[in-house]
């Protein structure tokens, strides 16, 4: 039981004392980078399924007439 009391300390010490948090600012400034990333992929992802439908219907369209 001692070693876990000791896990526990030592978890509490290391957040506290020697973990270095992000400021506000920083935490801001990430979240806004990870949301125009998002938009940015979720637009690409869309273009590449919409072109590869009309192809494949094209494709399709054409083999099948």
């Amino acid at each position: 039981m001692k070693k876990i009391v000791d896990y526990f300390k030592d978890v509490y010490n290391e957040l506290v004392n020697k973990t270095s948090w992000p400021t506000w600012r920083d935490l801001s400034n990430s979240a806004i980078v990870v949301m125009i990333a998002s938009v940015i992929i979720a637009c690409m992802v869309f273009v590449m399924d919409f072109t590869f439908e009309h192809v494949l219907k094209l494709v399709y369209g054409v083999m099948y007439h």
